[in-house]
């Protein structure tokens, strides 16, 4: 498959993990945070962590817009479902849990009005056809699909849509990253040693590259925008490597097929035009993170649900034992949780970072990684 197949080349894999372990000084550990959970997935399916020598460590942070909502944003859509609205979101979002063990799929199965959709113009249809309801699409999404968002208020507006709505929760990449760079677990306690960053591919796509100039600079920690096919992390490895060892901190393109400095333009313009930015948002795992989300404008207010319905204020928080929040901040890994794999599995998720398609726990379950970390550690025990 043209364009896929040539980032999956074993004979350039097996080449790229020579010239890494040819340039990782064995004297040092190398901890490199990648903040997309696409780039997880890619290093636990295709195994890219065993290409990499033993001083190369990945470390898992924040992973998606879906692990990162906090409980008390899905009991409102809850509580928007409960008040007769038709709630329309994406897939993954119905089965993160909420407070009391609910969720939206649970709340749909008792009888709410729930519907999940594959785009903001689905939601748009609907409520065409369901004039005499209430129409609210629960919107959520890092840079990446904020457009679309603004797009389905833009044509609402332009239709007169006078039923529709959009529960925004739109969260923005740098202000996370800085967040988790200010933290007392990296800057005070040392229990995250962060020496470099994968920057996000799809999101880079919307903002460009631009935007994280400050990180490296500021911060002092090299930034390498890699693509999700296993030799864009691979090479993107090599790059951060390289920087770290001539003690270099800039940001370096390896995503040059999509990302530009400057971003995709038009779809920043039409952010601007329909959302501001909100003085400070909660993010599960990191706490209220300031001007990290968006909010609708006023000049648009008649779609903003939380203006047009009544919310609670909810104060969820995670089920007892749940490390979603420490794994989510690069804290912990999923098998450092006493709940995984027993408890907690696909089937039944405890926390949101099974339920989401590219969260950490449920990259560990989906590819094994954790039954050969287990196997390591009891090789390792009985040989001491």
């Amino acid at each position: 498959m043209k364009y896929v197949d040539e980032f999956r080349d074993k004979d350039i894999a097996k080449k790229l993990s020579k010239e890494i372990a040819k340039e990782a000084d064995p004297s040092r550990q190398y901890k490199l945070m990648e903040f997309c959970g696409g780039h997880t997935h890619a290093i636990f399916r295709f195994g890219v962590q065993d290409l990499m020598p033993d001083n190369v460590h990945f470390v898992h942070g924040p992973g998606c817009p879906v692990c990162v909502l906090p409980i008390p944003r899905i009991d409102n859509a809850i509580e928007l479902a409960e008040q007769g609205a038709i709630v329309c979101t994406y897939g993954d979002m119905m089965r993160v849990p909420a407070s009391k063990k609910n969720s939206l799929i649970k709340t749909k199965a008792a009888g709410a009005d729930i519907r999940m959709v594959y785009s903001t113009m689905d939601a748009l249809k609907i409520a065409r056809d369901n004039p005499d309801s209430e129409v609210v699409f629960f919107a959520i999404g890092f840079e990446t699909t904020t457009p679309p968002t603004a797009v389905a208020i833009k044509v609402a507006a332009a239709e007169g849509l006078q039923n529709f709505t959009v529960f925004c929760n739109h969260v923005l990449t740098p202000a996370a990253i800085q967040h988790i760079l200010q933290s007392p677990e990296v800057r005070e306690l040392g229990q995250v040693h962060i020496d470099g960053f994968y920057g996000p591919s799809h999101v880079s796509s919307i903002i460009g590259s631009a935007p994280y100039d400050y990180f490296a600079e500021e911060f002092q920690k090299p930034v390498v925008i890699a693509g999700f096919e296993p030799l864009d992390v691979m090479q993107s490895t090599l790059m951060l490597i390289r920087q770290i060892n001539e003690e270099r901190f800039e940001v370096e393109n390896e995503y040059t097929r999509v990302v530009t400095p400057e971003g995709n333009e038009k779809a920043q313009d039409i952010v601007s035009e329909v959302f501001e930015i909100r003085r400070s948002f909660e993010w599960r795992g990191l706490g209220e993170v300031p001007y990290s989300a968006l909010k609708i404008k006023e000049e648009f207010a008649e779609f903003d649900a939380e203006r047009r319905f009544s919310l609670t204020e909810g104060t969820g928080t995670d089920v007892k034992g749940c490390e979603c929040p420490a794994i989510l901040r690069g804290v912990k890994k999923p098998t450092d949780c006493k709940l995984f794999g027993t408890v907690c599995t696909p089937d039944n998720p405890i926390g949101s970072c099974m339920v989401s398609s590219e969260g950490s726990c449920a990259a560990y379950w989906s590819y094994g990684r954790f039954r050969l970390d287990m196997a390591k550690d009891n090789a390792k025990a009985a040989a001491e």
